[in-house]
């Protein structure tokens, strides 16, 4: 029996190749937009790199943690607040911030700031950071319209504006597309050499 239907690469196939994860990887995952995409860039780093994810609430945290356990990783999640927050100084290889939903959204600009300059002290020398916003789009944009906080969000100069306040550079747009948005940045690069 031929299959009519063929199995794509997957709704985060596009998140994983922006973000650039791989085995053996420290991950650090700030935000709770989208468990299942902390989930699969989780299954990226495999049983040689480490995956970890900071979010503000118990509900958030359980939420994170059932969809590393349907995706089949080994995860640790913690729940922090801002001010309480501690990464530890040159921990991780790469940060994602999630801003598809969630607390980042909802975060005074001094605060995403704040946010950023804790991702740029947990990355090791030469660390890269990628900050992920989504979109809804087609019928669903209609009926569910933009995340909360979103417009202010890019309003207030989005993701170019909380990663370049923290400090990384240099910061640029890597992608647009399918109602995603990827913007990078490095720690200890400076504004003229390429990593």
């Amino acid at each position: 029996m031929i299959p009519i239907f063929r199995k794509g690469p997957g709704p985060y196939a596009l998140a994983e190749a922006m973000t650039g994860v791989r085995l053996g990887n420290r991950l650090l995952y700030l935000g709770t937009g989208d468990p299942r995409l902390f989930a699969a860039l989780a299954a990226k780093v495999g049983l040689t790199g480490r995956a970890r994810a900071i979010v503000e609430s118990d509900a958030s945290r359980v939420g994170i943690e059932a969809a590393a356990a349907r995706a089949g990783v080994l995860v640790e999640v913690d729940v922090a607040s801002l001010p309480e927050l501690d990464l530890g100084d040159g921990e991780f290889d790469i940060a994602v911030i999630d801003a598809t939903g969630g607390f980042v959204l909802r975060l005074s600009a001094e605060n995403r700031a704040v946010l950023g300059r804790l991702a740029l002290k947990a990355l090791r020398e030469r660390g890269r950071i990628v900050v992920v916003e989504r979109e809804v789009g087609g019928l669903r944009a209609l009926v569910q319209g933009r995340p909360d906080g979103l417009s202010e969000f890019r309003e207030a100069g989005g993701a170019t504006a909380l990663l370049e306040a923290a400090g990384f550079r240099p910061v640029r747009l890597i992608g647009d597309r399918d109602h995603q948005r990827f913007t990078e940045g490095w720690k200890g690069l400076g504004r003229d050499r390429a990593p």
